[in-house]
């Protein structure tokens, strides 16, 4: 979906944008109220600790998103030297975001299942809730891949300790925004898909798990 089904479907259109817009926000506001739980003030400090999407935004990531059908929030900052946990810490907060919108996806599930044989599949709160549960299947699932800056990265690097793990762990945060860079660029640019076919499995799978697969067609 992008900037020209404003013109086709605006009502379809919005309800996107509202759907995006409040994965994004819980996404952020979960790595800001870990962080701020496990002693860190920086995010609160600087504002993040919010449910305001404004707070969240990143401007040219959300006209990325409209345009080119991908875009970004505005990253959590935090500090791992002021969490109470500095060895599980930034594990924590990294998983914040994807298991926040794996509630939020959780929830726009049963509803789905419990509503749509009540309202019909055209109806507008169950096309939302499809939209959102579609886009925080794909922002949880997108994050978990351990490339910087996505969460995943924080996930594994929290894993990766002693000094037997250095070395890829030097690769992972000095080449991984490179690579994850490149394979944006060649799915947007070029169509390759290849973020597509790695994510394509797992999608279909939390899908089926509430049985939305033909509902969404998947």
């Amino acid at each position: 979906m992008n900037f020209t089904t404003l013109f086709s479907d605006p009502i379809l259109f919005v309800l996107w944008i509202a759907a995006v817009l409040i994965a994004l926000t819980v996404h952020e506001f979960s790595h800001a109220l870990v962080a701020t739980w496990l002693g860190d003030p920086t995010a609160k400090r600087m504002g993040r600790l919010s449910l305001n999407p404004l707070a969240h935004i990143d401007w040219f990531g959300l006209f990325a998103l409209v345009f080119v059908s991908f875009g970004w929030g505005k990253p959590v900052p935090f500090n791992p030297y002021q969490l109470k946990d500095q060895k599980w810490g930034p594990f924590y907060v990294g998983i914040a975001g994807p298991i926040s919108n794996l509630l939020l996806l959780t929830i726009c599930g049963l509803l789905l299942r419990l509503l749509v044989p009540v309202l019909g599949a055209h109806n507008l709160l169950i096309i939302f809730l499809s939209l959102a549960f579609l886009i925080n299947a794909a922002l949880m699932l997108f994050n978990l891949i351990p490339l910087p800056p996505l969460d995943g990265s924080k996930i594994v690097l929290a894993l990766l300790h002693g000094p037997k793990w250095n070395n890829l762990r030097r690769v992972i945060e000095t080449q991984g925004p490179w690579i994850l860079m490149a394979l944006i660029l060649l799915d947007v640019f070029l169509g390759v898909g290849l973020i597509g076919a790695v994510l394509g499995g797992p999608y279909h799978w939390v899908a089926s798990v509430f049985g939305l697969n033909s509902l969404l067609g998947l």
